[in-house]
């Protein structure tokens, strides 16, 4: 996640303005090669040399890491602090921080992973302290990564499986009427992608029509016709209700995280 947002970021505002690091040299050097980014020998190096400092981490091991960082960071001030770490929230990071007599601004990002091919949705999470200035250096570097918007960190738990645990559900979808294709004679790589195309074409119907999407749906199913028989088979089986139900014990996992 973190490669696919420096290649985003490279994009959007120069290659020649992103410094990167990573413990593996390797990945570095492939990001390097793919992107043509400047690189770090070390993560301190990479942060005297950045305004934006964004740590690409685990969890478990974002508070480790940010107090290995607190030297620089408290010797380099004037820098804002960047993490995806999921379920860490900003008021945990900044209390790290503190404990080396750092302080700092802070931006959450929650990123899916669509965002590698462009496609994604990047929530933006600053803390009060950020300059109006930074936040827009932010969404615009990111948007490239697809779409990026300011969000309310305290609905944060709640949204993630909507929009970043659901890339997986989307998978599993497409794979089954895949299935179905080929149970019904349609070639698997055929099936597949004629799956993955149409719910391609349905997500952008919803957005760029701005309608309910149970409207687009009574709009495909023709009186009599074959989709609406594939509905009622859906919700026959608990389709809405599986899906629902997937999100909220999902949410209940997120809760849990970075505790």
């Amino acid at each position: 996640m973190g490669g696919a947002l420096a290649e985003a970021v490279c994009r959007a505002v120069g290659a020649e303005r992103v410094i990167v690091f990573d413990h593996n040299e390797e990945k570095t050097l492939a990001l390097e090669k793919k992107t043509h980014c400047r690189t770090a020998k070390s993560a301190q190096e990479a942060v005297k040399a950045a305004h934006f400092v964004v740590m690409c981490v685990k969890p478990k091991v974002l508070p480790e890491c940010l107090r290995s960082l607190a030297p620089t960071l408290k010797e380099n001030g004037g820098k804002t602090l960047v993490s995806i770490a999921a379920g860490v929230t900003l008021d945990s990071i900044k209390s790290v921080l503190a404990e080396s007599g750092v302080k700092m601004p802070v931006i959450r990002l929650l990123p899916n992973t669509p965002v590698m091919v462009g496609k994604g949705l990047v929530l933006v999470m600053p803390s009060e302290d950020t300059p109006e200035e930074d936040i827009s250096a932010v969404l615009d570097a990111l948007r490239s990564a697809g779409s990026a918007e300011l969000f309310d960190e305290g609905l944060i738990d709640a949204a993630t499986p909507v929009f970043s645990c659901s890339p997986a559900y989307a998978y599993m979808f497409i794979e089954a009427l895949a299935d179905g294709g080929v149970m019904a004679g349609v070639p698997r790589e055929a099936a597949q992608r004629f799956a993955a195309q149409s719910l391609l074409g349905a997500a952008a119907m919803v957005l760029e029509s701005g309608r309910h999407p149970g409207q687009l749906k009574d709009e495909v199913c023709s009186p009599g016709g074959s989709t609406i028989v594939g509905v009622e088979a859906l919700e026959k089986a608990g389709f809405r209700a599986a899906v629902a139900s997937a999100v909220y014990e999902a949410y209940v996992k997120t809760q849990s995280l970075g505790k």
